[in-house]
């Protein structure tokens, strides 16, 4: 989240799409509850009437795959009717920078494809620089080649009618959805996004969000109360671990994996520290090799000198062009290219995209170790439907874990805070925290490369600081601390003096030079001399609901990121009843002569960009303090699949053609090639448009809840949602067993025949839509039904390789 949950209160009006918030994040929807009481319509858009859908003002429904669509024709909408914020589009964002010739588009094609390689020149794509170095930029947002004119020029394509076509959404239900949203772009008002897997888990994912952010710009909703583009995750600690670096492709505080290409610390430094020539660009990343080496120095403390490179070499290295997804590690699995694997607090047999792959490449590994609490449908692959044990080589060790409760630490909830948990009890039998298990593993490691005298590159492992346990348990204080970072011996900084062992107060003071240390340089003031600021409880009685005193929040404390955009030019806010942020300082004759910000941790404490007289300053930096320009990206020329959003087709969908282009689906989605990757467009075997989605009742995989007899009494079995329609259509009625099956699998469900879904008119065809949840699987109950990732497809976004899971073909019959 841009925003956080209490901020939700603050929203004018709040669009919840790709999401189900009231169901699967009941407790934080009361945000919203608080927003309605103070008029702000709640707008639902789904392909299913949801628990959500039933608090809303509005709600219209989109067939699964074609949100782009839907929000291309929202953009279309504020641009042809001046419903953006000038003022904030010209000055805060990159609308008004001068796009080079190089750049195009046509037939659903950017410029710089490669048909062969299947991937984009993104170098096509930039901007055209002055003589200095700075791009070029006309305030007016009247020059032809401007990104404000082009995205007109690519979203005037998307009118109601196209829109209605692809979508299936109603005319009016758009124009509706478009004009209440679309008010939001008025100055002193404010518009929230909600959304979660429903935009995520496509091949457009990330455009998905592009699209809203866009949206978000320029209606002026970015860094206010009451906006921003608000990610809901689907478990208490999906933002703390993407946070400390769980995906393939980032270390902690995303920083970049090094590849192979990059063999020395200054060289991967050089790749990702951008530059700017602009005086007034913050360009924050440009502190990148004081975040890497503080990293480095967290990681192997003594051992990491300057001499070595601080320990960079003993970092893994990724192949230049490969990826290292869920993807493309089930498919390496498969193919057998590796021999071990760690399914930890995880059930890929479930919850993995094309879940019949993933329990085949199971089959192809020498030995799994499941990090579990309850007997899963990973753990016992061996022995599930069509599996022989007899034929499986696989040996799999089983090592019981403590739950939440049964261990302190951190979580950080999509809203960035950073809240302390205690212990409450203790594990049960032989069970134990992650933390201790991972230092076990860990001492025993360094022990087996101490002995083998012929052990290959053993640097890494032995040279690794391994010192967080107290009283020989994991002592979650102290890995707190050492996120946070250290200084490593006396040193003076911006004129304060710190000593050897002082907790860094805030990542300001992180240097390059291995004279500190931090895990990670977001979290860096988490835990300072004034103890663990995730552990304070301290409400606020009166604002905008900060609450700056409760938890912490990254990056340092602040709670809405990109907040100096919450005010003009001057430092005064725009919505004056909501201030995030406002300036203070001391006037005379016209200028500013001292700095004081009140409100939230300001995003930079630099002057405003002009004083009150309205003359310039150039003590000063742009908002966007994190990308070069220091502008936000209308026009984002660092994507895999365009600088602007556009509508593809799902890699499996219910057309022939897309209504905006010749190019039905992304050019640049993975494919795979294995004999259990199989895609159907359009065939008649399969001919209804399936997607997923989940209940209150169960978590994820069900792992935690299917176990519980009360949660199971509730939800006891899968089903399948279908229209009324589609029942009369196939002979089904409400309650019998049918069979839900794809090109890669079938499940057996309980047909749940309901209003909820309605057929769609897509290109003057009736389409219909099935939905399923993902939480059961074979182990337990007995027959209650197996995962429905059996039905999903191995393909997903070129930028994050999020499986495609939202919208694919099946059939359905009765049992």
């Amino acid at each position: 989240m841009t925003n956080h949950w209490i901020d939700i209160k603050n929203s004018d009006c709040i669009l919840i799409m790709g999401s189900n918030a009231a169901e699967n994040h009941p407790i934080s929807f009361k945000w919203v509850t608080e927003a309605m009481k103070n008029g702000a319509p709640l707008i639902s858009v789904d392909p299913r009437f949801t628990r959500t859908s039933s608090k809303a003002d509005i709600y219209t429904a989109l067939r699964s795959g074609t949100d782009i669509a839907f929000l291309g024709g929202m953009i279309n909408y504020i641009l042809n009717n001046n419903k953006y914020f000038e003022e904030y589009v010209a000055e805060y964002t990159n609308a008004c920078f001068i796009v080079a010739d190089s750049y195009g588009f046509t037939d659903g094609l950017f410029s710089g494809y490669n048909p062969k390689q299947h991937k984009y020149d993104k170098s096509q794509w930039a901007f055209v620089k002055g003589a200095n170095g700075i791009p070029k930029k006309d305030r007016t947002l009247q020059d032809p080649r401007c990104v404000l004119q082009l995205l007109k020029k690519h979203y005037s394509r998307y009118d109601v009618d196209t829109v209605s076509a692809i979508t299936g959404t109603p005319k009016e239900d758009l124009t509706k959805v478009y004009e209440t949203y679309g008010a939001t772009g008025a100055k002193g008002k404010a518009g929230t996004i909600m959304y979660a897997m429903g935009w995520t888990q496509h091949t457009v994912g990330v455009q998905n969000i592009r699209a809203m952010a866009i949206i978000q710009l320029l209606l002026g909703n970015m860094g206010v109360a009451g906006g921003g583009v608000n990610a809901l995750r689907g478990e208490s600690n999906v933002q703390g671990s993407t946070d400390h670096c769980i995906l393939f492709h980032i270390l902690p505080g995303y920083l970049k994996t090094p590849k192979a290409s990059q063999p020395t610390l200054a060289a991967y430094n050089k790749k990702y520290t951008p530059q700017t020539n602009d005086p007034l660009s913050a360009n924050w990343w440009g502190n990148y090799p004081k975040y890497s080496v503080s990293l480095l120095k967290s990681f192997f403390g003594d051992k990491g000198t300057r001499a070595n490179d601080f320990g960079y070499n003993w970092l893994p290295k990724l192949d230049d062009g490969k990826t290292y997804s869920w993807l493309d590690l089930f498919d390496a699995m498969y193919r057998g290219e590796f021999s071990g694997f760690f399914a930890w607090g995880q059930n890929p047999a479930g919850s993995g995209a094309n879940a019949n792959k993933n329990r085949e490449a199971m089959t192809k590994l020498d030995w799994m170790v499941n990090v579990n609490i309850f007997d899963n449908e990973t753990g016992s692959f061996w022995k599930g439907p069509d599996m022989d044990p007899k034929k499986v080589k696989t040996e799999v060790f089983f090592l019981p874990c403590a739950v939440s409760v049964e261990k302190e630490g951190s979580i950080t909830n999509s809203g960035r805070w950073m809240q302390w948990r205690y212990k409450a009890a203790d594990p049960p039998g032989e069970a134990r925290s992650d933390g201790d298990m991972l230092i076990a593993l860990g001492k025993k490691l360094k022990y087996l490369y101490r002995k083998d005298k012929d052990a290959v590159f053993p640097e890494p492992i032995l040279n690794l600081k391994w010192d967080y346990t107290s009283h020989g348990e994991f002592d979650a204080h102290k890995m707190a601390k050492e996120i946070n970072g250290y200084f490593l011996r006396d040193v003076t900084i911006k004129g304060k003096h710190f000593k050897k062992g002082d907790l860094v107060p805030s990542f300001a003071y992180l240097q390059d030079d291995g004279s500190t240390s931090s895990g990670n340089w977001l979290y860096c003031n988490s835990y300072t001399s004034k103890g663990n600021m995730a552990a304070r409880r301290k409400r606020e009685k009166s604002g905008i609901g900060l609450n700056p005193e409760w938890s912490w929040c990254w990056p340092v404390n602040r709670r809405i990121i990109y907040n100096r955009a919450s005010v003009d030019l001057t430092g005064k806010p725009w919505d004056q009843e909501h201030p995030v942020i406002e300036f203070k300082g001391d006037v005379k004759d016209g200028k500013y002569v001292s700095k004081k910000w009140v409100g939230d941790v300001p995003d930079g404490g630099w002057y405003p960009m002009k004083n009150p007289d309205g003359s310039d300053r150039t003590d000063t930096k742009y908002p966007f303090i994190m990308k070069p320009e220091g502008h936000a990206h209308v026009f984002g020329p660092g994507r895999a699949d365009g600088p602007f959003p556009e509508h593809y087709e799902p890699m499996e969908c219910p057309v022939e053609k897309n209504a905006l282009s010749d190019q039905l689906v992304s050019p640049v989605a993975p494919k795979y090639a294995t004999a259990m990757d199989i895609y159907k467009s359009c065939d008649p075997q399969y001919p209804f448009v399936g997607t997923t989605y989940r209940v209150s009742e169960h978590w994820q995989t069900g792992v935690m809840t299917r176990w519980q007899p009360w949660l199971l009494e509730a939800q006891p079995q899968l089903f399948v949602e279908m229209s009324q329609e589609l029942a009369k259509m196939r002979g089904i009625k409400n309650g019998e067993k049918v069979i839900v099956e794809s090109p890669r699998g079938k499940v057996e469900a309980v047909a749940v025949v309901t209003i909820r879904f309605r057929p769609f008119k897509i290109q003057g065809t009736t389409v219909h839509e099935v939905g399923l949840p993902w939480h059961y699987g074979w182990v337990h109950p007995k027959n209650g039904g197996d995962s429905a990732n059996l039905l999903t497809p191995s393909t997903g976004d070129p930028n994050t390789r999020i499986p495609e899971t939202k919208a694919f073909m099946v059939n359905v019959k009765k049992a």
